[in-house]
């Protein structure tokens, strides 16, 4: 097991320290893990700033420039839109036009691209195509365009056949709602239209539930997943952010009641039902994604039991997240979002120290340990899920972690 992450030795927390006024450039700019832990977080952010608005040029120039700008994978997980992404949190951090004009060019892209590929969620399809492109549209002041992307959005009708996971499923397209209505205005995307979707997701986890134990379940490929890519804790975190019925709102309770009651006793969570391997500490599968959707539930329901579990696999993620991979999916850099979402919800500076830990850790040896083949750089190795475009993202985020969220899982 322990094949898969580094020993987590870095200290449980550093005291910042200032450093001399007659210190030379040279050593101010020095890269080791201890001098990084103890820098004060403006010297630390305007670190990660640099490293990552350098990494979001590589990752322009490998995923964009290199193909001609042609795009073959249109996808937010491994494809072009996830560059469109990186590029627009690199706007917002800087408000260099040029990024969001790119931006632009390369959802316009996808856009032609993705018309007829039938794929319905956020993270893998056509929506987050359409939802990007009307949020970046709006921020460009281009009301043709906004009009034009929403409009696209509105005429995507889910086949009868989806899943229910967020990847690939119903929730996916929820979750596409819900960011539309969050950053374009409340009710672009009618309750209606999403009350009815609502309703299919709750109904097929009500005929697959195990009575008398989980509310809810759902199967994906014949098995029934527990983590955020394909199972329970993607769904759950999904429908908390739409208005529910007191029923459906106790359903959802305990079906995080139920995960939390069987995890393992060493605090992770089983990758599916009935799956004794505790294995897997990613955002897809294990602690570090069920983390944030606990996150979620002590922020939506206010139960301090939630808030408790939370932290408990936020101990998961520190003693066994440094991964032997660089991607938000399963990877650090994923896991750094585990200690920024536990930091927004509490305010504890040991959370903020946490991912600065992580993030520091990949500054400091990701890409060298990458060339020697000690670390994973992913199957696509610029890609915003599997690779560098997700670890210039969490750099960016930690600029400002009050308001960091998980890319296409926290609204």
């Amino acid at each position: 097991m322990a094949d898969r992450f580094f020993p987590n030795e870095m200290p449980h927390f550093v005291a910042e320290t200032t450093f001399p006024v007659e210190e030379t450039a040279s050593q101010a700019t020095t890269h080791s893990l201890p001098t990084l832990l103890s820098l004060p977080y403006p010297s630390f952010s305007a670190k990660l700033q640099k490293a990552a608005l350098d990494l979001k040029d590589s990752v322009v120039k490998e995923t964009w420039g290199s193909t001609g700008k042609r795009v073959k994978d249109y996808s937010l997980y491994t494809g072009a839109l996830g560059t469109a992404y990186l590029l627009f949190k690199a706007y917002q951090v800087t408000k260099n036009r040029d990024d969001l004009n790119l931006c632009l060019n390369i959802v316009k892209a996808c856009d032609s691209a993705s018309i007829d590929s039938g794929r319905s969620t956020f993270i893998c399809g056509r929506p987050g195509v359409c939802a990007i492109g009307a949020v970046i549209a709006k921020h460009a002041g281009d009301e043709r365009l906004l009009n034009y992307y929403l409009g696209q959005f509105k005429e995507i009708r889910l086949p009868r056949d989806l899943p229910y996971e967020l990847l690939y499923g119903r929730a996916g397209y929820l979750w596409a709602c819900s960011f539309l209505n969050k950053h374009i205005s409340k009710d672009t995307i009618s309750t209606t239209r999403m009350r009815s979707i609502v309703d299919e997701v709750i109904s097929a986890g009500r005929q697959l539930a195990l009575k008398g134990r989980c509310p809810l379940m759902y199967e994906w490929h014949g098995k029934k997943y527990w983590g955020t890519a394909h199972g329970l804790a993607g769904i759950m975190n999904v429908l908390m952010d739409i208005e529910l019925k007191p029923d459906e709102v106790e359903d959802i309770k305990g079906t995080l009641r139920y995960m939390i009651k069987n995890r393992f006793p060493s605090g992770n969570y089983r990758s599916s039902e009935g799956n004794e391997s505790d294995r897997l500490v990613h955002w897809c599968h294990g602690a570090p994604g069920i983390t944030l959707t606990l996150v979620k539930a002590a922020e939506v329901f206010g139960d301090k039991e939630f808030l408790q579990a939370a932290s408990d696999a936020g101990e998961v993620v520190w003693s066994r997240g440094l991964l032997k991979r660089v991607g938000i999916c399963h990877g650090i850099s994923g896991n750094s979002y585990v200690f920024l979402s536990l930091y927004r919800l509490t305010g504890k500076p040991e959370y903020l120290y946490r991912a600065k830990a992580f993030t520091c850790f990949l500054l400091d040896r990701a890409q060298k340990l990458i060339l020697e083949g000690k670390m994973h750089g992913g199957d696509r190795p610029y890609s915003l899920f599997e690779g560098l475009g997700g670890m210039a993202y969490v750099f960016l985020d930690m600029i400002d972690p009050k308001v960091a969220k998980f890319p296409g899982y926290e609204i």
